[in-house]
This record gives structure tokens, sequence and C-alpha cells, in this order.
């Protein structure tokens, strides 16, 4: 188990999360900007999904796969759905981690709308999630 200060250990579903945890504080902006630049090409109601095995990789959810999956474990996931469904992309981000059988929802405010954060990068969706994909696999502790 990892050791957190204070004394604390963390089992390794703890760790997986808190080390995403700390990468989306890391990243926000870049996260805004993928999250608002997938969601315009989209157009849809999918939601960004990061999937962590074998190394982190951007996915897309389906409003209706994640509904399926509610039903599956008997509506476990009915306040992420609440989430996914009531947030406000022009200032909010979601997005959906999965990582050995377990479902973590990122959701935050970045400092500026989603559509600045893009206009800022400046860059490509692709150049973007290779970008974000490699920080996050040296960031993401998964054992």
């Amino acid at each position: 188990m990892m050791q957190q200060p204070g004394g604390l250990s963390l089992n390794p579903s703890e760790k997986w999360c808190n080390s995403l945890d700390r990468a989306v504080r890391a990243y926000p902006t870049e996260l805004a900007a993928l999250a608002w630049g997938l969601g315009q090409e989209w157009q849809d109601d999918t939601v960004l999904g990061l999937d962590l095995l074998p190394a982190p990789h951007f996915v897309a959810c389906s409003k209706a796969a994640i509904e399926q999956l509610n039903r599956d474990v008997k509506g476990f996931l009915q306040e992420i759905l609440g989430l996914i469904d009531n947030y406000d992309r022009e200032t909010e981000v979601v997005i959906l981690a999965i990582h050995s059988g377990q479902v973590k929802l990122v959701y935050f405010q970045p400092q500026m709308p989603p559509s600045i954060c893009w206009s800022q990068l400046q860059t490509d969706i692709d150049t973007l999630i290779a970008t974000l994909e490699q920080r996050l696999s040296e960031q993401i502790i998964l054992q």
C-alpha cells in the first residue's frame, strides 16, 4: 500500500484515484480544451472517457452505454448520470475514468471556460490527445 502524509495507507483503488486527481489538477486547461474540442466534433451527448488500462487513453462514452452500465450495476451510477445530465458544458468539465471495473467521475470547473481553453492552446485534437495521454501515463499510478 502507498503511504500518505500522516501515516495513512492507500489501497490500490485509492492510489489510482488519487493520482488521477493530481493529474487533473496538473492539466486542467488541457483537459478542458480536450473535452470542449471533442464535444464540438461529436455534437451529441457523448461523454469524454478515460480508460486507464493498459495505459491511459481517451474514449468516447455514449450516453446509452453509460445508462446500460447503470442498469447492469443496479443503479450504482445514478448520481454520476445525474451530474452528466446536468453539467454545463460551457463552464464545466466531466470525464468518466475507468479502471479495472471501477468508475470515477472527474468533474471540475476550469479557471477559464473550456472554449477559451481550447482556443488558447492552438493545437489540433490528435496532438492534444497524444500529449495528454503521454503525460497521464507518466503521472497516474495504476498498481
